[in-house]
């Protein structure tokens, strides 16, 4: 006999082994499956991810009950596994759901550049400066200061006063309009 030839027989007694664990326990698998409230095609691909385990799992295929064990506790870790990614998407919609994106209309943003405007415009010279580099240009604070010439720290200052001013402003704005 070849050398080679004995990990091809252990390969074909280890698929033997799987063909023959999968028609005994497919079906009551399946059904595990819709029980733990998986639709019928995602129960099919359910049980055939946890013989897949089986299939790739190094160790050797457990004897006698053992591996039906073996793929009911894969398939329980799936259906698991689904669930739990199932609720983190559900939650993950809930903060991530857009509305419906309709185009601008132009008179508000119109409206809305002439407030910023007037906004900016009763900021200080430097604090106006520090607003501007940063939130229009987008521009770094350590930049806004080394372009400035200011400590990056006066910088921080400038823009959170800033931010603040342009905050209470605008506010105000929008209730004498509404």
């Amino acid at each position: 006999m070849p050398a080679d030839s004995t990990p091809t027989m252990a390969a074909a007694d280890r698929a033997a082994r799987l063909g023959d664990l999968f028609d005994r326990h497919q079906a009551r698998l399946y059904r595990l499956a819709l029980r733990m409230g998986a639709e019928p095609g995602e129960a099919a691909d359910l049980v055939q991810d946890a013989f897949l385990r089986l299939a790739r799992a190094a160790a050797p295929i457990p004897d006698g009950d053992g591996g039906e064990a073996w793929l009911v506790r894969a398939l329980v870790n799936l259906c698991r596994d689904r669930r739990r990614r199932r609720a983190v998407r559900a939650r993950a919609a809930q903060w991530v759901s857009v509305p419906e994106a309709r185009p601008p209309d132009p008179e508000s943003v119109a409206s809305a550049r002439e407030q910023v405007g007037g906004a900016l415009a009763r900021l200080s010279p430097r604090r106006r400066a520090v607003v501007v580099l940063h939130e229009i240009e987008g521009h770094a604070l350590v930049e806004v200061a080394r372009i400035l010439g200011i400590a990056a720290v006066t910088a921080r200052w400038h823009l959170s006063a800033g931010r603040r001013d342009l905050r209470r402003w605008l506010d105000a704005e929008d209730r004498r309009g509404s």
